[in-house]
């Protein structure tokens, strides 16, 4: 009796193994490769490096190719994920928001996390040290650069700042551009083809600006190399919370699952590679969800109705 009922349960483990292993086949033939896309934040060759590691480590974590899409801007991640080509992408919150509002089933399910363990950052807006600017109301009839319409320290949380202030973007500068990148909007400070730019900072040590430094690409008319010192911040915003990374909703559940998995193990599984994400600033991913981005839907509907007023 007790030979049989031991036979028994490792007859239906087995089965139920096999079965399992059968689901997992499932999905992988119908996603022989998986679509992961992000916006870059610098150059296309400095975001291939950054990110083609990680690839590899998702790939080998899944048992399915991982491919790297780095799109052209937020908008192009939105409808990637609308259109079902992109099955996992780093979003900025208030893209994520805007995928949400106008309908795409993406689900959030890690964060980054900072150094020091938070989970928000800021928007600043950078004038050069050297000018005469101190706060906003200097920049009057000045230019103003921007980095996306979908970015949130780049575009939605600065105009909802200067709402705050009762400024308006059109009518106080002399002109408002966005630039396409938030290195763009850097270099265009830097250059002067621009008089204010916003960007993102999470600390005084990390921030677009100083990755930017670290890396040497910013450099003075002399050809001499830029310092933190050269630049100044005229405002700083609430805080904003950070990026999500979000797959399918209709992707299957062991998937996902498995997605979610490689994710928040990979600081501990693949280190070297995970650091190299963040330049070592950030702590391993934490999971989220898309109620956590509730406020930023708040806040993209808010700048939608200054555009329409």
């Amino acid at each position: 009796m007790f030979t049989r009922r031991i036979l028994i349960g490792m007859a239906a483990a087995a089965a139920m193994a096999t079965a399992g292993s059968a689901f997992a086949q499932d999905w992988k033939a119908k996603y022989p490769e998986l679509v992961f896309a992000v916006v870059p934040e610098e150059n296309a060759s400095g975001t291939t490096d950054r990110w083609t590691p990680f690839m590899q480590y998702l790939s080998k974590e899944l048992g399915t190719k991982v491919t790297l899409r780095i799109a052209n801007d937020y908008a192009a991640v939105i409808e990637g994920q609308r259109s079902g080509n992109i099955h996992i992408a780093y979003y900025g919150p208030a893209s994520f928001a805007r995928a949400l509002i106008t309908g795409v089933k993406s689900e959030a399910f890690a964060i980054d996390v900072n150094s020091d363990g938070s989970k928000g950052y800021y928007s600043v807006f950078y004038v050069l040290a050297k000018s005469p600017y101190q706060k906003i109301e200097d920049l009057k009839g000045k230019n103003f650069g921007l980095v996306d319409p979908n970015s949130t320290s780049g575009n939605n949380m600065p105009r909802y700042k200067l709402n705050e202030m009762g400024i308006n973007p059109e009518t106080f500068f002399a002109k408002v551009q966005f630039t396409g990148s938030h290195e763009n909007a850097v270099l265009a400070l830097a250059q002067g083809t621009v008089d204010v730019a916003a960007n993102w900072w999470n600390a005084p040590d990390d921030s677009n600006l100083t990755r930017m430094l670290n890396k040497h690409m910013l450099k003075n008319a002399d050809g001499t190399e830029m310092k933190k010192d050269d630049f100044r911040i005229v405002l700083k915003s609430d805080l904003i919370i950070n990026s999500p990374y979000a797959y399918l909703a209709d992707l299957p559940d062991d998937l996902k699952a498995a997605v979610k998995k490689a994710f928040l193990d990979a600081a501990k599984n693949d280190p070297t590679d995970y650091a190299r994400l963040s330049d070592g600033k950030n702590q391993p991913w934490q999971p989220v969800e898309n109620k956590d981005y509730d406020a930023t839907i708040k806040l993209v509907k808010f700048v939608d109705s200054l555009r329409k007023s």
